[in-house]
């Protein structure tokens, strides 16, 4: 690690990956194969990350890794059209219902800046709504926080956001239908689009609450504005529709990535045949990348998702996390230690604090040294979990049954340890 901070920022290239937030020294991993990991020095985890839930068919699995071989082998970036991206492109457009077009990119990050820039062109506004706690991102309009009132114009989060930039975003809290629907009303047909996590997974998992995302849908109607769904994280991870086909809310945009790559750097962002016309060369609205839609990528993204759409697929990792959810809870009541625990399918996150937990406000009533205390107990006994106290944990098509068996039961010590 002392040689990792001579040559990067911190000795890593990603911040969460530091362990700033838990304390300690982060892992630094050699291989995976499944659900496990080995470190550096050979020691093996349970892997309860899954790389961010990118790999939700677990690491190095055998379709995905020959996809990505067999691509390599006839070269790994053209800097042209090729007939794996037309492919892959049919996949999501029939499987995701708010898509009828899609344009592919490389990071989560450079699809939402590309999906709120679309949404400003074809709406002819500049204003954005988002969540506080939702993170679209690192692009400078959306590093932005809430300031301070129930609905507040975003001041910047880093430094090197300009004031100006921030101050195109409005922060509302999340599962708060009236406070979106009085920021649309008082910005007089602003705004152009309401961007939300229809899941939130950067707080933590922090469910939609009943009628919520039905409500944003009527309200970004009524005043004009188009309805951003980031299903960065929920794509092809709650479903194989995403959360627009769980809750059955159709977005005008929508944002994908980690699944549809298959632990590859590629994501998409894709919206109803009008909207996404405006996009270069179709229409006016530029966006290239020479790496978008590269080959390897997209041929491990495409292996990944023939396997997702296979009978059962999502019912098995909704049966693995209702057992870990179910083991979890027994595990910390025996404990003695409180906490609340969300979840949906396979994304999974323990707040440990009373609950319920609804939104950012709640999500971090999490105590940080509890959580800690809880990380390293797990880590000591081989699991890896989420270094950070509001992430999600997630599960794999690679986990079994004696996997999480082995998770819960990791849990009991590390439980007593965080009380």
């Amino acid at each position: 690690m002392q040689q990792a901070r001579k040559l990067m920022p911190g000795g890593v290239s990603s911040p969460v990956r530091a362990f700033r937030a838990v304390g300690g020294e982060p892992l630094f991993i050699e291989r995976g194969e499944g659900c496990r990991l080995y470190d550096a020095d050979g020691r093996e985890y349970t892997d309860c990350l899954s790389s961010w839930g990118a790999v939700i068919l677990g690491h190095a699995d055998p379709s995905v890794t020959m996809a990505a071989r067999q691509a390599l082998e006839k070269g790994s970036s053209f800097g042209a059209c090729t007939p794996g991206e037309v492919e892959l492109a049919r996949k999501i457009v029939d499987a995701v219902p708010g898509v009828e077009m899609v344009r592919f990119v490389s990071s989560g990050t450079e699809a939402v800046m590309s999906a709120v820039r679309l949404a400003r062109a074809f709406t002819g506004r500049t204003k954005v709504i988002k969540f506080e706690g939702g993170y679209h991102g690192h692009s400078d309009g959306l590093l932005s926080k809430a300031g301070s009132g129930l609905a507040t114009f975003g001041i910047p989060e880093s430094p090197g956001v300009p004031a100006s930039f921030a101050a195109e975003t409005m922060t509302v809290p999340y599962n708060d239908l009236q406070a979106t629907s009085q920021a649309l009303a008082s910005l007089a047909r602003e705004v152009a689009c309401v961007l939300v996590e229809p899941v939130a997974g950067n707080m933590g998992v922090v469910l939609p609450a009943p009628g919520f995302l039905d409500g944003l849908r009527r309200a970004c109607d009524e005043h004009g504005a188009l309805l951003l769904f980031d299903e960065v994280i929920t794509g092809f991870r709650v479903g194989l529709g995403g959360a627009q086909r769980l809750y059955g809310v159709i977005p005008d945009i929508t944002t994908m990535g980690k699944v549809i790559g298959g632990g590859f750097p590629l994501a998409a962002y894709g919206g109803r045949r009008e909207i996404m016309e405006r996009v270069a060369p179709a229409g006016d609205v530029y966006q290239a990348g020479t790496l978008s839609g590269n080959p390897v990528a997209v041929a491990a993204g495409s292996a990944a998702l023939d396997v997702v759409r296979q009978p059962g697929f999502y019912e098995r990792l909704e049966e693995l996390g209702a057992m870990l959810e179910r083991g979890m809870r027994e595990s910390a009541a025996k404990a003695g230690c409180r906490v609340t625990i969300n979840r949906v399918g396979s994304m999974v996150t323990i707040f440990f604090c009373d609950g319920p937990v609804t939104d950012f406000a709640s999500a971090a009533r999490s105590d940080a040294k509890r959580f800690a205390a809880f990380f390293h107990a797990m880590l000591d006994a081989g699991v890896y979990f989420p270094p950070s106290r509001l992430e999600s944990a997630f599960l794999c098509a690679a986990h079994t049954p004696s996997d999480i068996e082995r998770i819960i039961s990791a849990s009991k010590p590390a439980f007593r340890a965080a009380a």
